[in-house]
């Protein structure tokens, strides 16, 4: 994870807490039920708090957690955006994670409020969505000309129909930074993941070139630079609480 752009961001973000607190960086995982980002935090030396409603996602945590050493950094609650004042302290975490969450709400603004007041003042919100744009461009390369027109069109990037869809929405940068900015956050970083890497065919990666480094280095270029950026699979968003005032 170390070459992905998002982890470097949370990297420094996490330095940055360490030497605020003085100690280990509190990290509030929303959502994150199966440990994709969990497990490496707790691994870094941060105590990690995952909310998910899923009880399945959340074996799989503690399984995972098990297997990597680092089950006693973890706690894990079983709830949603909902109810995290309830599972949560607000206003404790450095570093809020709210990764593959706003996709599937019922309401955004609420979530990202929420999602707010769990951090701490001078924290951070690190939130992780589907790009529409990038939904839009991988369905007309693979042919899907229709859907990928319905997908433009539609206000929220979604699929209806007979055959659905499993997102309640998909994002855009400009609607995820006006989105956070709303929810009072100060913006500091808008990026990609997934700019390219999903489009490059698995046989050019393993020709042994040494395409697949070049294509990590690429990556983290491209991350941060519009318009690659904007067609990236994923839109990573961090968020700065305001400091309170002395």
């Amino acid at each position: 994870m170390r070459s992905d752009a998002v982890y470097r961001v949370l990297e420094s973000e996490l330095a940055e807490a360490r030497r605020r607190r003085g100690g280990t960086p509190e990290v509030l995982d929303v959502g994150g039920g199966s440990g994709v980002w969990a497990v490496p935090l707790a691994s870094a030396e941060c105590a990690v708090t995952v909310v998910d409603p899923s009880p399945n996602a959340l074996a799989t945590l503690q399984r995972r957690s098990a297997e990597a050493g680092v089950a006693e950094r973890i706690t894990a609650l079983q709830g949603d955006t909902d109810a995290l004042d309830a599972v949560s302290p607000p206003g404790g975490a450095d570093l809020v994670l709210g990764h593959g969450l706003l996709e599937y709400v019922d309401d955004v603004s609420a979530s990202l409020r929420a999602l707010t007041a769990a951090a701490a003042p001078g924290g951070a919100v690190s939130v992780l969505v589907v790009n529409r744009y990038a939904a839009v461009l991988q369905r007309a390369l693979a042919g899907r000309v229709s859907e990928a027109l319905r997908l433009f069109r539609d206000a929220d990037g979604r699929l209806d129909g007979p055959a659905g869809d499993t997102l309640q929405r998909r994002f855009d940068s400009d609607v995820l930074e006006r989105m956070l900015r709303e929810a009072g956050l100060a913006v500091e970083t808008v990026q990609g993941q997934g700019v390219l890497s999903d489009l490059v065919p698995g046989s050019v990666l393993e020709s042994g070139t040494g395409a697949a480094d070049m294509l990590a280095e690429l990556e983290l270029a491209a991350a941060a630079r519009s318009p690659l950026r904007d067609i990236a699979t994923r839109l990573h968003a961090l968020g700065r609480v305001p400091s309170r005032s002395r």
